[in-house]
């Protein structure tokens, strides 16, 4: 493994401390990925908070009647668009969060997700196009799979859409939209939201038990691309946006998103990811915080945080994946 060159990251009680003071939607992961605490206590913080939390109780306050949000905004009745405040983005935003996967609100929007994105061809995808043609959408696919996987949702077509995805990985280990109209090479934006939504999924439904998950093939081809952030062709940063980190993330990538996945999916380091790490140790600031360096314009609910400012989301989410890389370099053959 290359050596950073960078001091290690401090984890002082007084940045512990401000992430549990701040939104109860933060503190029950605080408590399970940077405090330890027992499993009982996590989870009775998860479900006492997620719900209840002043920006998950505006969001669910914010559905419509129908069970969609903004459904009277957009010709999908906002099952896809207006972003960020369709029931798709609302329910990747709840995902986060971490409401209950029994949520009697986010189940009823699953269940129209599913019934009103489910194409011929097996995956997922919203509009008046996907109405004429019945042709999915992989970046659209892939974060469905995630949020229905996230409310339990027991259905055999949950195993179809995983058998879709599957499909559509390309030589190279990962996802491209744009393959159906003559992509070559994977996009680290669809492989993350494919990577998402097979890590949340068993796929113990059908056919594809065990084919997909966060310990399958799906994961464990998904190192394919150089440094996280690095044309494979020229070494170059592909995109400045892609070292700056933005929550929430929506369908754009960013490198904080891979390697917050593969963190929570516990997969070994792999030397590839140390450029990646580095960016993120560097971006730490002196408090020992990690300010919000990016947002993505579109229509919102409300501001969670604001760019420039220190962010409990990005703080959280850099600290536990320092902490799963720490653990990784020092037990793990370099």
């Amino acid at each position: 493994m290359r050596a950073s060159g960078v001091t290690s990251v401090p984890r002082t009680d007084r940045v512990i401390k401000w992430l549990v003071d701040g939104d109860p939607a933060i503190r029950w992961q605080v408590l399970r990925d940077l405090a330890g605490a027992a499993e009982s206590t996590v989870e009775r913080e998860r479900r006492k908070s997620s719900a209840r939390w002043l920006g998950g109780a505006r969001l669910l306050a914010k559905q419509d009647p129908e069970g969609t949000w903004a459904g009277g905004l957009s010709s999908d009745g906002g099952l896809y668009s207006p972003k960020w405040i369709s029931t798709t983005y609302t329910m990747l935003l709840l995902r986060d969060f971490g409401l209950p996967a029994m949520n009697r609100q986010a189940r009823r929007a699953c269940t129209l997700l599913l019934d009103g994105g489910f194409q011929r061809d097996g995956g997922l995808n919203y509009g008046v196009w996907a109405k004429w043609t019945g042709g999915s959408e992989t970046c659209v696919t892939g974060m469905g799979l995630s949020i229905l996987s996230s409310s339990s949702m027991l259905t055999t077509r949950l195993d179809t859409i995983a058998s879709h995805l599957l499909e559509q990985q390309m030589p190279d280990g990962g996802w491209n939209c744009r393959r159906p109209h003559g992509a070559t090479h994977a996009s680290v934006h669809t492989t993350i939201s494919v990577l998402e939504g097979c890590g949340s999924t068993n796929c113990t439904v059908g056919a594809n038990s065990g084919k997909c998950g966060p310990h399958s093939n799906a994961d464990g081809s998904s190192c394919w691309y150089t440094g996280f952030f690095r044309s494979h062709r020229t070494g170059e940063i592909i995109k400045p946006a892609f070292i700056r980190f933005s929550f929430p993330p929506r369908w754009h990538y960013d490198i904080c998103a891979p390697l917050d996945y593969f963190q929570a999916v516990n997969a070994a380091c792999d030397p590839r990811m140390a450029d990646a790490i580095d960016v993120v140790r560097n971006s730490q600031r002196k408090d020992g915080r990690w300010p919000l360096q990016h947002s993505h314009k579109g229509k919102t609910y409300f501001e969670l945080e604001h760019v420039g400012a220190p962010s409990r989301w990005n703080t959280l989410r850099a600290l536990r994946v320092i902490n799963w890389w720490e653990r990784g370099t020092v037990t793990r053959p370099r």
